[in-house]
């Protein structure tokens, strides 16, 4: 058995597209706040939301044309072959493999808050017991929970910027705001581009949606409808969020910290206060979304892959529920080792959650180019493909997010070399194990969806 089952509706992809990426509200971001400042941060934030907007409006087409688990992997093979497959399959994975890692992690670093005596790396190992269990259980199950708990989410970021407001000052917001100086500068603008996987942090993992299409009950209305409302969702949340936390006091005390949301409500409430306790519980909620909806993510990339043979087949398998159970297995041990690697590696002297994050950035980055080149070829190699969405702008607005895609993934080779050679490092060795399995792509079950008709 090797089909999944469509079960899911507008609410539960609208839910999977914001849920994949809320934690990204919660955590994360912040740490751009140490290279860029506050100002020079809103700056690149508003960069790369312009290039998501931009990703997404052409994304759409791709997805609705071409439902299937694979998502970018599926286009690129389409559009550029075997080769083009694997660049973008790979990459995806390397994407939704190292982001929950990061996201655990903060799981651990939120629960500390309350329980100062539990160390946060096995809290982190915990989440991913209890999330791949939930997962295994069933897609439509896994999807039930994520929408619960991605309003959740959304509600209590909403609250933590009502509660805070009263203590909001653009003064505190904007001072030494252009990376630690008044002053725009040279300095600034480096700080701007270094910034950028936090900006993407923001937004990263939305496009997993794409990997729940074969699931999704009539893709060619529910598809459109959930990422549109996910993509209005969360640049609302993002700029709000950061606004509000960065006004309450010296941002430079939440720059690089796994927690700033609770640490900013601490200046308006006090420590004490049933807000802040009600932020830490519920902010779990945005983290658990996120989480969870990943592994969902990573999962799917890798049963799509090992469907097509170029990952091992026996990770193509699905449990009595339906779900890719060795995939999210998988994934999973893999997550678990980076997390118990904490402390012993040292990457650019990045913590774990920044190395994790600037990782899966690199991934993001490389799929999203790889998705809007594949746009563009079949355009013009299957004009007569049904596409029920059409980018609109076209080509100007995908042009535009391949532009700044590119242009972010210059950047994020120059400020982050180390970790950029693990990527690289990391590509060759998928790379290897693609060159010597032809045959086993060769044996793999056809499938119209990878191929020019």
């Amino acid at each position: 058995m090797s089909q999944l089952k469509p079960s899911l509706g507008s609410w539960h992809l609208w839910s999977i597209a914001v849920g994949l990426v809320i934690s990204g509200e919660y955590f994360g971001w912040s740490y751009g706040w140490g290279v860029a400042g506050t100002l020079g941060f809103l700056v690149t934030t508003l960069g790369v939301a312009a290039m998501y907007s931009c990703f997404i409006f052409s994304f759409t087409e791709l997805t609705t044309a071409i439902p299937h688990a694979g998502g970018p992997f599926a286009y690129s093979r389409r559009a550029w072959g075997e080769t083009g497959g694997f660049l973008a399959g790979m990459a995806t994975l390397i994407e939704f493999v190292f982001a929950p890692p990061a996201i655990a992690m903060a799981i651990g670093a939120y629960l500390n808050v309350q329980f100062p005596a539990l160390d946060p790396r096995y809290a982190a190992i915990g989440a991913y017991l209890v999330f791949m269990t939930l997962n295994i259980l069933g897609a439509h199950l896994a999807a039930m929970f994520e929408l619960l708990v991605t309003v959740l989410a959304v509600v209590e970021l909403l609250v933590f910027m009502g509660v805070v407001s009263p203590g909001f000052s653009v003064a505190n917001f904007a001072a030494q705001g252009w990376a630690g100086a008044d002053h725009f500068s040279l300095q600034t603008l480096s700080g701007i581009f270094a910034a950028i996987p936090f900006a993407i942090w923001f937004f990263l993992a939305i496009e997993g949606t794409a990997m729940a299409a074969e699931e999704a009950k009539d893709p060619v209305r529910t598809i459109p409808r959930a990422y549109i409302g996910g993509i209005l969702t969360l640049v609302v949340l993002a700029i709000g969020v950061m606004l509000m936390a960065g006004g309450v006091g010296d941002w430079r005390s939440f720059a690089n910290i796994n927690d700033p949301l609770p640490q900013a409500m601490k200046r308006v409430v006090g420590d004490d206060s049933r807000w802040l306790h009600m932020l830490v519980w519920i902010g779990l909620f945005g983290l658990v979304a996120s989480f969870h909806g990943i592994i969902l993510g990573y999962s799917r990339q890798g049963f799509a892959l090992a469907r097509a043979g170029f990952l091992p087949p026996s990770l193509a398998k699905l449990s009595r529920f339906s779900t890719p159970h060795r995939a999210i297995l998988a994934g999973g041990a893999i997550g678990i080792m980076a997390i118990l690697a904490d402390g012993r590696v040292n990457l650019q002297g990045m913590s774990l959650t920044a190395a994790m994050i600037t990782l899966s950035v690199f991934g993001a980055l490389v799929m999203y180019i790889m998705s809007m080149l594949s746009l563009f070829r079949l355009r013009r190699t299957e004009p007569g493909l049904r596409r029920p969405f059409r980018a609109p702008g076209y080509p100007l607005v995908p042009g535009i997010a391949l532009g700044l895609a590119l242009v972010c993934l210059a950047a994020m080779f120059w400020f982050n070399p180390e970790v950029g050679s693990l990527f690289i490092g990391l590509m060759l060795l998928g790379y290897g194990y693609f060159r010597l399995t032809h045959a086993q792509r060769a044996a793999a079950p056809k499938d119209s969806m990878l191929t020019q008709d």
